[in-house]
């Protein structure tokens, strides 16, 4: 028998089991993978309270993104072979968090020579959610100024980082000095703490009343119009998603007045609708994470049967970075 931690009923966290599944069996095209690690993100929390924008009816394991060793292969399956190290996102944004998963082949990543398969799991959804807002959504070039929004979490750490890889200038604004000095940490130029800063007038002194060009927005809440009214002409503000648990409803009259566009970042989709351009982004990441020139950072990890913990803490905002669980 393989285990898995189970979501029997929507609600919170304390309430996943870690228990007994029937083992999975690959199809024609398809392999199932042991998993070694796989990662918690903020979408999981949301999932298991059935607040997602998938509902899939429990019992279902929440987790998206995985690590682990190929154990067998179906039918027709020329790509990858018993004992493969890969990673992979799971085809519907759960299922993750078992110690077994079956997936398509097509969907395998390689893992590159001198990644674990902790730092494997940990950097797929926040870094590619980051990469695509940045390059494909939010078209930032060399010189730009790129505003972050909840800059410590997993997806904010990401954008820091490959907002300054890709030679913008990084404003990162969180809600502590020790999450915004883990920013600094990881390439910002400036910091905001806006629990206790004025966030729309430090915008206007740290550009001079010029305003950013990008706004990376995972949070929404309060901060979202004060960051829209900072936009500079044709700036691009990215909804990334709502991690702050509000909605905000924006004044459509800035876009006007400020000829921006508000652009809508969704990297499941974008998973979806075109797959060969997510996977070349993904291998892309994977080499720079291979060869130390991106370092994700895994600020806790747990067993897999402590996954509620994990996603609790999360809830809780005690996490920087990523958590991983570990079988």
């Amino acid at each position: 028998m393989a285990r898995a931690l189970l979501c029997k009923a929507f609600g919170p966290p304390d309430a996943l089991v870690f228990e007994d599944v029937a083992p999975r069996q690959a199809g024609a095209g398809q392999v199932v993978v042991a998993v070694k690690a796989a990662a918690v993100n903020f979408p999981d929390t949301l999932i298991i309270q059935g607040k997602y924008q998938f509902r899939p009816e429990p019992p279902f394991s929440p987790g998206a993104e995985v690590a682990g060793v190929v154990q067998s292969v179906g039918d027709g399956v020329s790509s990858a072979k018993v004992g493969d190290p890969v990673l992979a996102q799971m085809p519907l944004p759960y299922g993750g968090f078992a110690e077994e998963v079956v997936l398509d082949e097509g969907a395998l990543i390689p893992l590159p020579d001198g990644m674990n398969f902790t730092l494997a799991a940990a950097f797929g959804a926040t870094y590619g959610t980051a990469y695509h807002a940045l390059r494909d959504r939010g078209q930032v070039k060399r010189g730009e100024t790129v505003l972050v929004l909840g800059a410590a979490g997993g997806v904010g750490l990401a954008a820091v980082e490959l907002g300054r890889r890709m030679g913008a200038r990084v404003i990162a604004a969180a809600s502590s000095d020790a999450k915004l000095a883990r920013c600094r940490e990881y390439g910002a130029a400036e910091t905001i703490n806006y629990e206790t800063q004025d966030l729309r007038a430090e915008l206007r002194r740290l550009t001079s009343d010029k305003g950013v060009d990008v706004v990376v927005d995972p949070v929404g809440g309060r901060f979202a119009e004060p960051a829209l009214r900072a936009m500079a002409w044709g700036g691009r503000y990215l909804v990334l998603g709502f991690a702050s648990g509000e909605i905000p409803k924006l004044p459509a009259n800035l876009t006007l007045l400020k000829g921006c566009a508000i652009v809508g970042v969704f990297w499941s989709g974008f998973i979806k609708h075109n797959p060969a351009a997510s996977r070349a982004e993904m291998a892309d990441l994977a080499r720079w994470v291979a060869a130390g020139e991106l370092k994700p950072l895994v600020s806790a990890t747990y067993p897999m049967a402590q996954g509620g913990t994990a996603l609790s803490d999360m809830l809780a905002r005690k996490v920087q970075g990523k958590v991983v669980l570990l079988t």
